[in-house]
This record gives C-alpha cells, structure tokens and sequence, in this order.
C-alpha cells in the first residue's frame, strides 16, 4: 500500500483530521481528537513503512502471534496498539485496511456521547 493510498483510506472516513502533533514526520489521523493511526513518514522514504493502530488488547495479541510483520506498537502503550509493518510478506493490503477500521471503531466507541452525536450528525 502507497503512503497516498493509506492516507486516502484514513481520510476519508467520516470525523477524520490529520495533524503532525509531533514533529513535522509523524503523521497522526485523528478522529473527533482522539488518534488512530500514526505514520513516521521520515522512515517511511526510508523503506521502513509502518503504521501504529489501536487494537483490543486480545486482538492485539492474537495478530502478533499470527503475523510476523505485527508487532507491539512502537513508542506506544503495548497494550493498546499494535505497529504493522506495511512491506511484510504477510501483512496484506486488505488486513491493513480491516485494522484501520478497527482502530477508527475502537476509538469512536470511545468517544462521549456527545462527540458520538457530533460524528452521527457530520
């Protein structure tokens, strides 16, 4: 998956910002102000394309027993968000996109109610 792909598919979904809260090479998408992804994109000219998604903890997990390019997120609460790495042989475009989801839904089931309603009403 292409960085502009990525970003395409993260953009596009409903509440979503992005920001370089950061630095100027850590791009982070946000729903309602709330992260769930995180791209280094100086790494990422660098052939080391990664992203860092929440995920349920059982989830979590589960993939990095499964896959070998998902690992425990990088700078990140180990727990709570898992670090893909995009050029793994096992690590398909399609799973990425299923990941992103589930971070964006894990996160907006997070949100108030009242940021919930804002998102219903966007």
């Amino acid at each position: 998956m292409h960085i502009e792909q990525l970003r395409d598919f993260c953009i596009a979904k409903k509440g979503v910002t992005e920001h370089f809260p950061f630095d100027d090479v850590t791009l982070v998408f946000k729903v309602m102000g709330k992260m769930f992804a995180l791209v280094g994109l100086d790494r990422w000219e660098n052939g080391e394309q990664k992203i860092n998604l929440k995920c349920d903890p059982d989830k979590a997990e589960e993939l990095r027993g499964k896959y070998e390019g998902i690992e425990a997120g990088y700078h990140m609460n180990k727990k709570h968000w898992n670090t893909l790495i995009l050029n793994s042989s096992d690590v398909s475009d399609d799973l990425v996109r299923e990941l992103i989801n589930h971070s964006y839904d894990l996160v907006v089931k997070g949100l108030t109610k009242k940021l919930q309603a804002e998102l219903e009403g966007l």
